[in-house]
């Protein structure tokens, strides 16, 4: 979907398919794409009719390879190092039609139908990740007695007690509208808004801040808790920005 000059609004984008006879002639250009460098199957949104926005795009599976097709880099990000996240561009690439992906100009509609599970989706993983990164943390302060800072044992600098900081977390989170938009998406009824909101809420609570305890030790990449806090920097971003996701409940909320 991602293009270099767009990002969230994706009826602007400028990949095109034209339909020749029994196939597309694609071009454009992808960036920010997972898996692009190992894909064999790559599904590309493209506006088969430039002249409308939403209604003007579809989806097309691209076999690769193909002429015309080019992998780009497998760019250098900031965590998840061990996944492939690739430039792709398309130059008179021919795709049969039907490799077509439901009927002409549908694109945009399955791509919204699915973004609620996707968002819940990143919404638990990202809890499930804060829960860890939290324990992480009281591990390392309750087994830290013999590290001084600042000339003062780790474990006498105040520290929130266990027992609130997962109450918060569970109360905020896991006992808020996740378990429902959950329970929504498996009786098939959208669930839209409490997928923006646990996506907005729990990205940052688990890629948002370092643990205060772990900050020092926390910085350096020898251990979880700061790979970790790369790693899930990009739940904030992937499935809607964090800053979508606040545009969006305000429109379900009648602002």
């Amino acid at each position: 979907m991602t293009e270099p000059g767009i990002g969230s609004d994706l009826a602007s984008m400028s990949t095109t398919a034209i339909r020749d006879g029994d196939e597309y002639v694609l071009n454009g250009s992808k960036t920010f794409i997972t898996n692009g460098i190992n894909a064999d199957l790559v599904i590309v949104a493209a506006k088969t009719d430039p002249g409308e926005r939403h209604k003007g795009m579809s989806l097309l599976i691209l076999e690769a390879p193909s002429e015309g097709f080019e992998r780009g880099r497998n760019l250098d990000k900031v965590g998840l190092h061990a996944q492939d996240t690739a430039e792709l561009f398309f130059n008179d690439v021919r795709v049969p039609v039907e490799n077509r992906l439901g009927a002409e100009g549908e694109g945009f509609l399955l791509l919204v139908k699915n973004l609620p599970q996707e968002r819940l989706s990143i919404a638990m993983a990202s809890t499930a990740h804060a829960r860890a990164m939290l324990g992480w943390t009281i591990e390392y302060r309750a087994g830290a007695t013999g590290l001084r800072q600042a000339h003062r044992h780790l474990p006498e600098q105040p520290v929130p007690p266990r027992r609130d900081a997962h109450r918060d977390h569970d109360r905020g989170i896991v006992r808020g509208p996740l378990p429902g938009g959950a329970q929504r998406r498996r009786a098939h009824r959208r669930g839209g808004f409490d997928g923006q909101v646990v996506v907005h809420r729990a990205p940052e609570a688990g890629g948002g801040r370092l643990p205060a305890t772990a900050r020092g030790y926390g910085y350096m990449t020898e251990y979880p808790i700061a790979r970790a806090y790369t790693d899930s920097r990009i739940t904030t971003i992937y499935g809607g920005t964090t800053e979508i996701m606040k545009e969006i409940i305000g429109r379900s909320m009648g602002f």
